[in-house]
């Protein structure tokens, strides 16, 4: 079994259908010839989460038979994607859905009916973009290259019409898109970042003013690319985790047969391969904001809506159903000595703890975006998503930059109590875990053992601030932890302001009693709670 069967007369689609792999329902060769004389998606980023969910939503959107045009993908930075894990599979990939209770689905996705290297070196390749850009029937272009992908530089700018980074490459195709009769087109961001669709359009106008700055490009461009009827820039919110591929994967399917099970690792450090693992929980939410239509993703689960409901959508991940029950467990497993978070949640004193924050704590003051269900959206993080055996995700992971992401996944839940004069008195948990933290800077486990942080920017100096407390020493100078609470940079607000830093001390000092006292202290919170 390989992918490249999927093409060859007269396959035998039982061999595959016996043992639960999904075949394209669709004529995958009429869907490449008629994508290819009039796209009308093109996405950069060629990585493992494009083929395990945008790719996958059109893949079934086409099998629905509602639709007739796949999706042709640029990589614009590890080209040898496109070498070795698209062009020698004419484009196909294996789908592998990573169930929570330890078993697999797999699917043939056959929606991708291109794979380009964006970039001017590559010349038959680029001429083929340009080609792209130039014809109207192109309705959207997206993203999956990671928030850093986004960046620009005085040097980049500076190289006029032949840039090296991603959205540079981005505003000289969009320029020869203006050139061949300033042709409508929606661009648009898929990568997990806040306000996504406004980074992509920082990103272009930077190379576009400078261009038009020094001659290279009219005035009009810049006209062109902010005329809202001809081009628009959408936020989304997008959640699913597509790790590495999986030795268990690779073995499952191997004994099917599948061939094409090789991991794949490039030059820069790429872990890619034929076949693509990702948990079986996503989430797609677009800004409906189009210039030109767009491909009818809803028939693959994505969610038009407005930008206000993105952000609500956004905010509601982020402050409470899933970032903040992620920190406070990382915290605590790191000094628990976990180092998988699905371990963590067959602990019931952590399994209860995020539980309790989510819906008791943090759901007070969620708005509910209307298109997704709070209550339900946690539910499939602590049932389905947290537990998840394949997910290797470690809690050491997570705890890193924790400084820095405080402020959002707490500070915001506390800021809104506190503005809106609610009962603070239902505030223990949350609390609890800015305690941990105090904690967790000491550095050593609950058996006292020492332990590396994850990176921060701010852990030297936080480390510092509480480096005179000792752990088992009830009467000590506790001062401080005052030095700590207070800054807002760190908790969103000075905690003794809006009434939470007396508590959050005295739940330190449990914490700092001695051997075992973070279980304890843990234990005895989340059962009162």
């Amino acid at each position: 079994m390989k992918l490249t069967d999927i093409f060859a007369p007269g396959i035998d689609s039982k061999e595959w259908t016996s043992k639960d792999y999904e075949l394209p329902k669709f004529n995958v060769a009429e869907v490449v010839k008629k994508t290819h004389d009039n796209p009308t998606w093109l996405h950069f980023g060629a990585g493992n989460i494009f083929r395990a969910f945008p790719a996958a939503i059109l893949n079934d959107a086409l099998n629905s038979g509602k639709y007739d045009r796949g999706v042709i993908v640029a990589e614009s930075f590890d080209y040898e994607i496109i070498d070795k894990a698209y062009r020698p599979y004419q484009n196909l990939s294996l789908l592998v859905s990573l169930q929570s209770g330890g078993t697999i689905e797999k699917k043939v996705i056959a929606s991708v009916t291109e794979s380009l290297k964006a970039d001017f070196q590559f010349a038959d390749d680029w001429a083929r973009l340009v080609e792209i850009f130039q014809n109207p029937s192109l309705q959207m272009i997206s993203f999956t290259i990671t928030e850093k992908g986004y960046t620009y530089n005085d040097a980049d700018l500076a190289r006029g019409l032949k840039p090296v980074l991603a959205m540079g490459k981005v505003c000289a195709l969009l320029l020869e898109r203006f050139n061949a009769g300033q042709l409508p087109l929606t661009v648009q961001s898929m990568d997990n970042c806040s306000h996504n669709g406004d980074k992509v359009k920082a990103g272009v106008f930077a190379y576009a003013e400078k261009w038009v700055a020094d001659g290279i490009a009219p005035k009009e461009f810049i006209e062109y690319l902010s005329n809202e009827q001809k081009i628009t820039f959408p936020w989304s919110m997008i959640d699913k985790i597509t790790p590495r591929p999986h030795e268990k994967v690779q073995a499952m399917i191997a004994a099917d047969g599948f061939e094409d099970n090789e991991t794949i690792i490039t030059e820069k450090k790429t872990f890619t391969a034929p076949f693509v693992n990702a948990e079986e929980v996503q989430y797609l939410v677009i800004e409906d904001n189009y210039t030109n239509g767009r491909p009818p993703l809803e028939l693959g689960g994505t969610l038009y809506t407005t930008r206000q409901t993105v952000d609500q959508v956004e905010t509601m991940k982020v402050t409470t159903c899933l970032n903040p029950l992620h920190t406070a467990m990382s915290i605590y497993g790191v000094m628990l000595g976990y180092t998988l978070i699905s371990a963590e949640m067959a602990d019931p004193d952590l399994r209860s703890f995020i539980q309790k924050i989510g819906y008791i704590e943090a759901m007070p003051v969620v708005t509910d975006p209307g298109v997704l269900n709070p209550y339900e959206f946690i539910g499939a993080v602590i049932n389905k998503r947290l537990p998840n055996p394949f997910m290797p995700d470690a809690p050491q992971r997570i705890s890193t930059d924790t400084s820095q992401k405080l402020p959002i996944r707490f500070g915001e839940t506390i800021r809104k109590y506190h503005e809106r004069g609610l009962d603070k008195s239902n505030l223990v948990l949350i609390p609890l875990t800015l305690a941990g933290y105090a904690r967790f800077l000491k550095a050593l486990d609950d058996d006292l053992k020492p332990f590396t942080p994850s990176t921060d920017p701010k852990l030297d100096e936080l480390m510092a601030i509480v480096a005179p407390l000792e752990i088992g020493k009830p009467d000590q100078d506790w001062s401080p932890l005052k030095q700590l609470f207070s800054r807002a940079d760190i908790f969103g607000q000075d905690l003794y302001a809006v009434g939470l830093g007396e508590q959050i001390e005295g739940m330190v000092k449990e914490l700092y009693a001695g051997p075992g006292a973070v279980r304890a202290t843990l234990h005895k919170y989340v059962e009162a709670r």
